[in-house]
């Protein structure tokens, strides 16, 4: 047991103020989510930070199947020539591209590129698949892995290959499209924020920041704790740009042949990293109950072995009451107090004590992750007051960090007031933009702070820009971000 303790104290958090990466970085390790791959840039997701992923998908996947979308798989190589055959897609993805070259001990007739995102590879089946108006929509989404080479790679938030989700649709007609984009849209915003407990503020992208080969794109955006925004997950209406490239047609009620209208979107293993940055503390991670991999942490606690088999009985009587969550019955033998630091550190939202005393007093003790607060109940009441408690943690955790982004972000009207409040305090800022990419592209070079959305619900002219003082386009969101 000294040693299973000796090697649990050596694993340290930073603090969040000191070192806001530095503490990202130890949080993953301590709560066992990660490790760096050989290859530099990729990481091996290890069971437990796999977990996450597998019930973030179960949700996401359900709520995709309940809106008529059906799951397929592509094939990861893709022929170079399919992504240049749409100019804008590729040059948007050449610099994090991976190419094969060599296979099979030969050199290849025409260069393969590991999947960046799979427009290309799945439009040239759907112009297959696709003949009659009577074939649309056509409602696809992929689980899969993708490769884009990343320069400065961080766990879960930036890696050379990654885990995503993404849909392809095609429809008869734009407006169709459009509605697809904004509803997948919901179901995104939907989900991190009644799921994953992450407020988040939803608009359009700029002209330069949208999806390569994308009329437009629709983003979530949500804000760390270190008060840089993260893109949780993006909608694009791709018109009929890769429709006319790869020739997806059908034809019409009235026998003409048209182009589709086709849509993109995504989620990805970077929602992992925006839960840490979100919810977690000095401690460790926070899980938020609806996507907790354990939302209880059953912990017996004993001197002897006569209490060992009490306390252990009675966590295992407690566990047949529960239908609704997953938990873990910890009776290791180890020290309470080492194994409260574990469940700890890898968020789980409510601890359960129960101690000699409890057994006999019919009682147990819950100690909740999110406030650290002890509430003392009769044992009888056990299944009923845990509902009512994760409940209260998932609501706790999102009040908090819709507090916190209420709290920082501001309203500014002229260049000095940006730069100061970008320079010393960080988070969103609301200001008025001319529209003009250039004007775009002064304010990142001279402060790194990018526009995140134009917001769907405020987008009429306004007063004057912020930065250039020309005539106000839009009122949008700025933040420098991940």
């Amino acid at each position: 047991m000294k040693a299973d303790e000796d090697k649990e104290v050596k694993v340290k958090i930073t603090k969040r103020i000191t070192d806001f990466s530095r503490w990202y970085l130890d949080v993953i390790a301590a709560a066992d989510l990660a490790d760096y791959a050989p290859v530099k840039g990729c990481m091996v997701i290890k069971p437990y930070g796999f977990s996450i992923w597998e019930n973030i998908k179960k949700v996401l996947d359900k709520m995709f199947k309940a809106t008529g979308h059906k799951n397929a798989y592509f094939p990861m190589f893709i022929p170079e020539s399919f992504l240049k055959r749409e100019a804008e897609h590729v040059e948007g993805f050449s610099p994090e591209l991976a190419v094969v070259t060599h296979a099979g001990g030969k050199k290849l007739e025409e260069n393969l590129v590991v999947r960046p995102t799979s427009e290309t590879i799945i439009y040239s089946s759907f112009a297959k698949w696709i003949q009659s108006w009577r074939d649309l929509p056509l409602l696809i989404n992929q689980w899969c892995n993708v490769v884009r080479w990343e320069m400065r790679p961080r766990l879960f938030l930036r890696t050379t290959e990654f885990l995503w989700q993404e849909g392809h649709t095609a429809h008869a007609t734009h407006e169709e499209a459009q509605a697809e984009v904004k509803s997948m849209l919901e179901i995104y915003r939907d989900f991190v924020e009644n799921y994953l407990a992450i407020p988040v503020v939803v608009g359009k992208k700029s002209g330069s920041a949208k999806f390569a080969g994308a009329l437009e794109t629709s983003t979530i955006e949500g804000l760390m704790q270190d008060k840089k925004a993260l893109q949780c997950g993006t909608s694009h209406d791709l018109g009929q740009n890769f429709a006319k490239v790869f020739g997806v047609k059908f034809l019409d009620k009235a026998g003409s042949e048209q182009y589709v209208w086709q849509t993109s979107w995504g989620m990805s293993t970077r929602l992992i990293g925006a839960l840490i940055m979100v919810h977690g503390d000095d401690k460790g991670i926070i899980m938020p109950p609806r996507i907790a991999p354990t939302c209880l942490a059953i912990i017996p606690i004993w001197k002897n072995d006569e209490e060992k088999a009490k306390t252990i009985e009675a966590a295992n009587s407690l566990a047949q009451t529960i239908f609704d969550f997953p938990f873990v019955i910890d009776d290791r033998d180890l020290r309470p107090a080492w194994r409260y630091y574990e469940w700890e550190r890898k968020g789980v939202p409510l601890r359960v004590e129960v101690g000699p005393r409890d057994v006999e007093n019919n009682q147990v003790v819950l100690v909740r992750r999110d406030t650290g607060e002890k509430i003392t109940i009769s044992q009888d009441d056990f299944a009923t007051r845990i509902t009512e408690i994760l409940e209260a943690i998932q609501h706790n955790l999102y009040d908090r960090a819709k507090q916190f982004c209420k709290e920082n972000t501001h309203d500014v009207e002229n260049w000095d007031d940006f730069k100061k409040i970008i320079d010393q305090q960080g988070g969103f800022i609301r200001a008025e933009w001319c529209g003009l990419a250039e004007c775009e592209a002064e304010i990142k070079e001279a402060t790194k702070a990018t526009i995140r959305c134009i917001p769907f619900e405020d987008q009429g002219k306004r007063g004057i820009c912020a930065h250039c003082g020309k005539p106000a386009q839009h009122r949008v969101y700025f933040a420098q971000s991940y």
